[in-house]
């Protein structure tokens, strides 16, 4: 279904934040039959809906909201409406089209779009993808899930964009290359499920992508693709880390060196993961990845990390404090951990408890030594799944602030301080932000006394 598919139509959009803003505006110029926003969100008010915004269309909520969803022909939802929420469970018995604007936007512009999802790793490598395609003389226009909604985009002749799962999981286009950085559950409350969260982040590659890239480290993204055709990043007939000639580890495409590891100043196995899946898309749409490699390099070693992802804090006492807020799963934590398996390390966990299951970090950390320090209100229940590992000391704090306190006096010194919560932020947080800006500030006025 395209934006042009909706004139004369009765059109609801359900959500009143960004990309629904963005939603309203784009159909308006289509000249629906009948147009209406909905929001059934506690805080609908918060942004105000007034101006051309309800000119193009009155705002409604609650029980009037949910009776404009069922008399529309189409209903475009945000992709903060889960799938498990039960109007739209009503909906679809119903039969209601229920598509998105990225749904839309990507049936007028697939051909020109590099979608890249995945539990773990679409922000760094859809930036990286964008970066570097820029860098070799490709400009593109990146959005999406990081950034502008794909509704709000301008024309262009290149798109790179990050595509959550929910997101994706409307598609009925797939962009030209579709990329999937890594599986895990994840969001399993909004998607109904493991089976189902999968089947909706996969939704991306199911309605013929010219070419498909995925890190081909991944065993469980190995096992959801079975023998599908796809160029597997990090396998040695395409980009890879390899001894190069040197005897230092490389970036390699093939059998080709490139440029070496220590160029990216990302650290985690991870990130060089992302490289490699951005390398392999690069070579994918015809980049000469070899001929181009001192560009790339240059590019590569420039590339700014993103905040809220293993971002760094200096602090006067030769600790390194960093933030990776953005880590809301035990396999997110488990990635952060490993980027500083070689130095003395306490880990902060804990966020909104999702009923997850926390064994596959403590099988992670059975042979480490860790501090590992619990915030409410996960924090108790990871402590607890990490119960007799012989080199793991864990302590339960009551905020934030206090773990930083105590972390403080428990790192050894060169050691690091490890924000990866394997939890999301909301409840005793605004958003990841504010979590960020509680840890950051605390870092500070720790350090001061």
């Amino acid at each position: 279904m395209r934006l042009s598919d909706l004139r004369g139509r009765r059109v609801a959009v359900w959500g009143a934040g960004r990309e629904g803003r963005a939603a309203v505006t784009a159909i308006a110029a289509h000249g629906p039959a009948d147009l209406v926003a909905v929001d059934d969100s506690a805080n609908f008010l918060s942004l105000p809906w007034e101006g051309p915004l309800a000119e193009a269309a009155p705002l409604v909520t609650g029980e009037e909201g949910f009776a404009r969803l069922v008399a529309a022909d189409v209903v475009v939802r945000s992709p903060g409406v889960p799938n498990t929420h039960p109007w739209l469970v009503e909906l679809r018995g119903r039969g209601t089209v229920v598509t998105q604007g990225t749904a839309l936007w990507m049936a007028d512009h697939a051909e020109r779009t590099v979608g890249v999802t995945g539990s773990k790793g679409k922000s760094t490598t859809s930036s990286l993808i964008s970066h570097l395609l820029a860098a070799v003389d490709r400009p593109n226009v990146f959005g999406g899930n990081i950034g502008v909604p794909t509704l709000d985009l301008p024309e262009a002749d290149r798109y790179v964009l990050e595509l959550s799962s929910y997101q994706c999981s409307d598609l009925t286009d797939s962009p030209r290359v579709a990329v999937v950085t890594s599986l895990f559950p994840e969001h399993l409350d909004a998607h109904g499920g493991e089976r189902e969260y999968y089947r909706d982040k996969l939704n991306l590659l199911a309605h013929g992508p010219e070419t498909v890239v995925v890190n081909g480290t991944d065993p469980r993204l190995a096992a959801e693709l079975g023998n599908r055709p796809a160029v597997r990043a990090g396998t040695p007939d395409t980009a890879h880390v390899a001894t190069g000639p040197d005897g230092a580890r490389w970036f390699h495409l093939g059998d080709q060196p490139l440029f070496p590891r220590a160029v990216l100043p990302l650290v985690g196995r991870h990130n060089e993961g992302n490289l490699c899946v951005a390398l392999a898309v690069l070579d994918a749409l015809g980049v000469d990845v070899v001929a181009r490699r001192d560009t790339l390099a240059v590019a590569v070693a420039g590339f700014q990390g993103l905040a809220h992802r293993l971002t760094e804090i200096v602090d006067p006492s030769g600790l390194t404090f960093v933030d990776d807020t953005l880590a809301t799963s035990p396999y997110a934590a488990m990635h952060a951990i490993d980027a500083y398996d070689d130095r003395p390390l306490t880990v902060i966990v804990g966020g909104t408890d999702r009923g997850l299951d926390y064994s596959p970090l403590a099988e992670h950390l059975a042979e480490r030594e860790v501090t590992v320090i619990g915030i409410p209100d996960s924090g108790a229940r990871i402590v607890e799944a990490l119960a007799g590992l012989p080199k793991v000391r864990t302590e339960l704090v009551d905020d934030l602030v206090d773990a930083v306190r105590l972390a403080r006096e428990v790192t050894p010194a060169g050691g690091v301080v490890l924000l990866s919560p394997a939890a999301p932020s909301y409840g005793r947080f605004r958003n990841f932000e504010h979590r960020s800006e509680v840890f950051a500030q605390a870092v500070r006025d720790t350090a001061a006394g």
